[in-house]
C-alpha cells in the first residue's frame, strides 16, 4: 500500500501503540507526515518485550511524523482525558482514533478467573467505549473523522463462544461499539469501522506466548497497518459501519500479492486463520490446515508419540517451556498421559503427572496423532473444537515448537 500523503497534518490517536499492530499503524500514518498520539502503558522497558511509548515515538519522528507519547491505561478515565487534552493542546484536535489496546485469555468459563474477566472487559469493551466517548467531541470537529476498532466481525455462531466465552464477549464489546456508534454518528459524518486480520499476526507478544515457530504460520503487522491506512484516507461519509478483514480491504485496493506480508514466504499457503473468521467463507484446506477428520490410528500410536517425545526432551526445552502438561486422550486409544517440561531434565509417563498440570489438553486419539505429526496445528485444533484446553492456554500453545521437532520422527 503506497503512501499518498493524505494524512499529512492529521492527528491520529492510537491506543496500545508502543509495539505490535498499533505501532505498525502509527508508522504507516507517520510516513504521510501525520501527528501520532501514542496512548499506551509501556513507559518502562518490559523484560521480555521490546519497545516503549518513547522508543516508538523516536521511530515515528524518523518516519516523518510528529509524536506525542502519553502514559495511558485505557481503564483509567482521568489518564484518557489527560491524553486527549494533551493531544488537542499540542496538535489542535483529533482526526482519527484507532482503538487497538486489548487483553486476551483463551480460557473456558470454569477456568476464567474473575479478575481476568474484568481485565478483558475493562480494556476491550469499556476501554474502547471510554476512549471513543472522550475523543468524539474533537472528532466531530474534524473534516474527515474516523474511528477504527481492532475487533472482529460479529459472528453469532456458538462455535466462537464455547471455548473462550469471556474473551469473545470482551472483543465483541468492541465490535458492538462499531455497530452502535456508526449508526449514532452517521449523520455527523464520523466513520466508525472494525478491522480484523484474516490470519494470525506475528508480534513480539505472540512470540513470547507461542514461541518463534508461530511466525511460520503468521503474517507481519504491516498487512493490518496497510489496510487501516486504506480505510483512514477514505471519505468518512462514505465508509462507515463495516467489519473489514485486512486482506479483503487490500484486494479492493488492487493489491493481490499477499506473499509480501507472510513472515515466511515459503509457507504462504499454510497460514493460520485468526479467531472469528468464518470457516464457511474460507478454504481451510489451504489456510490453516485441513478440516477433514484425521484417519483413525492403530493401537500403540499414542505410546509411540510419547516414546519419541521422551527421546527429544532436553534441558534447554525444559527451560524454555517451564510447564507440566496432562493429556486426556479419548477414542481408540483412550488414556491419560503427562509431559513434564518444568522439573529436572523433563519426563513423560502414563497416568496423572507427579505435580499439578499447568494445562490439561483433551482430544480424540486420531486428532492427537495428527497434531503431533504436524498434520493438525494446535491453534487450528483449538479453534475448531478438536482440542479442549483447561488451565494456562498460552503455555499449551508452546507445545507447537516441540511438535515441529517431532514431525520428522513420527
Amino acid at each position: 500500500m503506497i503512501n499518498t500523503g493524505k494524512l499529512a497534518g492529521c492527528t491520529v490517536f492510537i491506543t496500545g501503540a508502543s509495539r505490535g499492530i498499533g505501532k505498525s499503524i502509527a508508522l504507516k500514518a507517520a510516513q504521510d507526515g501525520a501527528n501520532i498520539v501514542l496512548a499506551a502503558k509501556t513507559a518502562e522497558p518490559h523484560p521480555k518485550l521490546p519497545g516503549t511509548i518513547y522508543s516508538a515515538a523516536e521511530e515515528i519522528e524518523k518516519a516523518g511524523g510528529k509524536a506525542l507519547p502519553c502514559i495511558v491505561d485505557v481503564r483509567d478515565e482521568n489518564q484518557v482525558a489527560t491524553a486527549v487534552k494533551s493531544a488537542v493542546d499540542k496538535f489542535g484536535g483529533i482526526d482519527i482514533l484507532v482503538n487497538n489496546a486489548s487483553a486476551i485469555s483463551l480460557t473456558s468459563t470454569l477456568s476464567t478467573e474473575m479478575k481476568r474477566y474484568d481485565l478483558m472487559n475493562s480494556i476491550n469493551a469499556r476501554g474502547t467505549f471510554l476512549v471513543s466517548k472522550l475523543c468524539l467531541p474533537h472528532l466531530l470537529k474534524s473534516k474527515n473523522p474516523h474511528i477504527i476498532n481492532l475487533s472482529p466481525p460479529l459472528n453469532m455462531h456458538p462455535f466462537w463462544f464455547k471455548n473462550h466465552l469471556a474473551y469473545t464477549m470482551a472483543k465483541y464489546g468492541m465490535s458492538m461499539c462499531v455497530l452502535g456508534m456508526a449508526e449514532e454518528f452517521k449523520e455527523q459524518g464520523v466513520a466508525v469501522n472494525a478491522l480484523w486480520p484474516k490470519t494470525a499476526i506475528h508480534t513480539a507478544a505472540i512470540e513470547m506466548l507461542a514461541g518463534a515457530e508461530s511466525a511460520k504460520t503468521s503474517r507481519k503487522p504491516d498487512i493490518v497497518a496497510d489496510a487501516a491506512y486504506a480505510i483512514m484516507i477514505k471519505d468518512s461519509k462514505s465508509i462507515s459501519g463495516n467489519f473489514f478483514i485486512d486482506e479483503d480491504v487490500l484486494k479492493k485496493e488492487g493489491i493481490s500479492d499477499m506473499k509480501q506480508y507472510a513472515c515466511d514466504p515459503a509457507n504462504v499457503d499454510n497460514l493460520m486463520l485468526d479467531f472469528f473468521v468464518d470457516f464457511d467463507n474460507v478454504d481451510m484446506r489451504i489456510v490453516g490446515g485441513s478440516i477433514e477428520e484425521p484417519k483413525k490410528t492403530g493401537q500403540g500410536q499414542i505410546a509411540s508419540i510419547f516414546a519419541a517425545i521422551d527421546k527429544n526432551i532436553n534441558p534447554d526445552l525444559v527451560k524454555k517451556t517451564d510447564a507440566v502438561f496432562q493429556f486426556v486422550v479419548k477414542g481408540d486409544e483412550a488414556g491419560t498421559w503427562y509431559l513434564d517440561l518444568k522439573n529436572g531434565s523433563g519426563s513423560t509417563g502414563k497416568g496423572e503427572p507427579p505435580q499439578p498440570a499447568d494445562a490439561t489438553l483433551t482430544m480424540d486419539s486420531g486428532n492427537f496423532f495428527a497434531m503431533f505429526s504436524g498434520k493438525l496445528k494446535p491453534a487450528t485444533a483449538f479453534m475448531m473444537g478438536k482440542l479442549k484446553v483447561s488451565g494456562n492456554v498460552q503455555k499449551a500453545m508452546k507445545l507447537e515448537k516441540l511438535m515441529v521437532s517431532l514431525k520428522s520422527k513420527l
